[in-house]
């Protein structure tokens, strides 16, 4: 269980997996053969990937806690959800036992960001009781994306799951949803940047505290292999090109070696400052 400090926030990582993952299951194009000739010109990525040449990836919720807010940051699958990818499917995982074991019970969540609408990323919203979908953080105030929450309402799911239906309607029913703008500020110290591409409104969250910061990438990067190649898309993302545009402006900013990246799906060690090399650019962990 991962934590950082940045100023007076404190970030903790609640993992729901860690499994190496097929390159084949993410980009078009690359196998493990090419993912280990990356690593082998890029060093610093070993950390990331297996010898093997598979990827290591990890699900988790990152919780920012700034004194006055605790914050969670993607809620992972959830358990008991029907899902097509059979890894996915009913889990029976101890995700709420190990958020009140790092202290951050579900009743003391006061905001829930989700930075885009995917499977993965909204499943612990609810959890099943007598049948029926409920909020998991009852006390919270749930911030969606305004176009991503209207995209997702009628667009058919990639994997065609009801994610919307079992994950993010029911907290709006429950008159727990903010539909909010892509710039959205929590507090003095949390607020979105906008990243589309991967999804129409993905963005991904800013924590900035007494001089220190990061940001919490969400999908518009998948693995550390996008931070040395920012043109390699997912077979996941919405607009491949947009997600490309994205990539190439937002690492330009944030490669000044002092802001710590946390990568939404990045495996242990999950984090690391950005920095130029070449011309591309290099996780420092």
């Amino acid at each position: 269980m991962l934590k950082w400090t940045i100023g007076e926030a404190k970030l903790t990582s609640i993992p729901e997996s860690e499994t190496p993952t097929s390159p084949k299951f993410m980009f078009k194009g690359v196998d493990k053969e090419s993912v280990k000739a990356r690593a082998e010109a890029a060093p610093w990525l070993k950390t990331f990937v297996s010898e093997e040449g598979y990827l290591l990836q990890k699900i988790h919720c990152v919780v920012i806690d700034t004194g006055e807010h605790r914050i969670a940051v993607d809620t992972c699958i959830g358990n008991d959800k029907q899902r097509g990818n059979e890894l996915w499917r009913e889990l029976q995982g101890p995700f709420l036992e190990d958020m009140a074991e790092a202290g951050y019970p579900p009743e003391s969540i006061t905001h829930v960001i989700c930075t885009h609408l995917h499977v993965d990323h909204v499943g612990w919203n609810t959890r099943l009781v007598d049948g029926k979908w409920v909020p998991t953080f009852e006390n919270a105030r749930y911030l969606f994306v305004n176009n991503e929450f209207e995209h997702w309402k009628t667009a058919p799911d990639l994997m065609g799951d009801d994610v919307f239906g079992d994950s993010v309607a029911p907290i709006h029913d429950a008159g727990l949803a903010d539909l909010v703008g892509s710039d959205h500020k929590v507090n003095d110290q949390v607020w979105f940047e906008s990243t589309p591409g991967h999804t129409p409104g993905h963005i991904s969250v800013v924590v900035e505290s007494a001089g220190e910061r990061a940001i919490i990438t969400g999908d518009m990067t998948h693995s550390p292999i996008q931070i040395a190649d920012p043109e390699l898309s997912t077979n996941f993302d919405t607009d491949q090109d947009a997600a490309r545009a994205t990539r190439h402006e937002a690492f330009a900013r944030w490669a000044d070696g002092e802001t710590l990246i946390i990568g939404t799906h990045f495996g242990t060690p999950s984090a690391g400052r950005m920095v130029a090399d070449g011309d591309t650019y290099k996780l420092e962990v």
